[in-house]
């Protein structure tokens, strides 16, 4: 057995609820599955149809971005995704995607406010947009920038990535992560889920305000405090 199936599976398998969650378009949109013992990740082809992707059409790549094996192009997001695998060390994948709603609030480049009790079972943070990108580096190296970008939101704010496993790239498109492919794509879907409930929020009430702080504790905190009770 290749020593890489197991991630290549696990790629191939959050790739394909894209899709289905209404999360992409045609080829829009890609998740990788990280192996942090070898040092490497399986990613989405580049361009590649979902519907003609197979385990074994992952590419392998590591976490300087260079590929390690497959024989088609790995993805065109592939050096974001090895930014954020070299940056932070306790996740295992990433997806993004252009869902419509949470892209709409990158291309307003505007963070997207802690209305809900929703957003509160994720976070405790309003879900973080990057500033635009600036020239030089849209011109140098515009994929590892954006990881870049990324990581400097976070140390900039003092946000905890393993808290906030989510983040809207300024004037792109959301990116999201977790300890693995599926809990990556899980979080690109609820992301999506609470950028259509501010939206609408903001419509039904423009003046709408943040979810008062024991509401956003409460919430938080029975999923994922030290007493946590939330499931079973």
């Amino acid at each position: 057995m290749n020593k890489y199936e197991h991630i290549k599976q696990e790629a191939f398998e959050a790739n394909c609820q894209l899709p289905g969650l209404g999360l992409v378009l045609f080829t829009f949109g890609n998740v990788s599955a990280a192996d942090r013992s070898l040092g490497v990740f399986a990613i989405k082809p580049s361009g590649m149809p979902y519907e003609k992707l197979s385990p074994d059409k992952m590419v392998i790549v590591d976490f300087e971005g260079k590929k390690v094996e497959g024989a088609l192009r790995p993805s065109s997001d592939t050096l974001t995704h090895a930014v954020l695998y070299k940056q932070w060390e306790n996740i295992g994948g990433i997806a993004h995607t252009h869902s419509i709603y949470a892209s709409a609030w990158a291309q307003a480049l505007r963070s997207i406010p802690l209305y809900g009790t929703t957003h509160a079972d994720y976070t405790t943070e309003n879900i973080p947009c990057t500033p635009p990108m600036s020239n030089e580096a849209i011109k140098d190296n515009y994929e590892y920038a954006t990881g870049m970008q990324i990581i400097h939101c976070f140390k900039e704010n003092g946000y905890n990535y393993e808290e906030t496993e989510m983040i809207l790239v300024g004037s792109h498109a959301p990116f999201t992560w977790g300890k693995n492919a599926a809990k990556a794509v899980h979080n690109s879907a609820v992301l999506e889920y609470i950028a259509k409930m501010a939206t609408l929020t903001e419509q039904v009430n423009p003046q709408a305000t943040r979810l008062k702080e024991a509401l956003i504790k409460k919430h938080f905190e029975r999923k994922h405090g030290p007493d946590s009770y939330y499931g079973q």
